[in-house]
């Protein structure tokens, strides 16, 4: 699963070298032009970074950086022609993570974009795997907006596997992160357990489901 990157930018030929640049280094890119049509972003898809522009046609950069904030846990990186300090101080008081001023190497932008990621990994909310959603905070799951109505080991279950969705998790791995044990002999909670959150996962109509392979481990498959 790529990273998506918001790129906020009125200018065309900065928005083009910008996008064209991360996808080379298979980012998936999300274009704004102006606070509006940012904000539409923001509010109708996952976001894992904004790139922003202080300067833009409709809004303010450092209103609009405050507005995301208040509605998503993002890591922002401004970019301005803006380059004194006091300019600089005031975009990170205003919720940015990092400013860098323009004219700027684009090597740079992209080591200060995969700095933040490293430093957000591990509170990012959401979680998207196979048209499933997993809200880390509520611990709730949910499919094409359906609340799966799991209980928390459940969730911490298809939590564990969505985070391990290129490898097998074991036992031990299971009975250490979500039951706080050593796994013994007895796999009876596992196979309870991945029984219900198999049946809420079909009930939902998602067509994925926990699979056990013998001397491997659990996986989450499609179907």
């Amino acid at each position: 699963m790529g990273y998506k990157i918001l790129l906020v930018e009125d200018n065309p030929h900065i928005m083009e070298i910008n996008a064209e640049t991360l996808m080379m280094e298979n980012y998936d890119v999300l274009e704004a032009v102006d606070g509006k049509s940012c904000m539409e972003i923001v509010r109708s898809q996952e976001v894992d970074l904004v790139v922003l522009d202080i300067m833009l046609p409709d809004v303010d950069g450092l209103l609009l950086c405050r507005q995301i904030k208040e509605e998503a846990d993002l890591p922002i990186i401004f970019l301005s022609a803006l380059s004194e300090n006091e300019q600089i101080i005031e975009g990170l008081r205003a919720g940015g993570d990092d400013y860098l001023p323009k004219p700027y190497d684009i090597g740079v932008l992209l080591a200060r974009i995969e700095a933040r990621l490293r430093n957000t990994q591990h509170r990012k909310r959401f979680v998207s795997v196979y048209g499933l959603k997993l809200d880390t905070h509520s611990m709730c799951a949910s499919f094409k907006e359906e609340d799966l109505g799991l209980t928390q080991k459940e969730f911490l279950l298809l939590m564990l596997l969505a985070e391990k969705i290129n490898s097998c998790a074991d036992p031990e791995d299971l009975y250490r992160n979500i039951w706080g044990v050593s796994s013994g002999e007895d796999h009876n909670a596992i196979h309870a357990t991945i029984s219900r959150l198999n049946k809420k996962l079909n009930g939902a109509g998602a067509k994925v489901h926990v699979v056990y392979s013998r001397g491997e481990g659990y996986t989450l498959e499609e179907i």
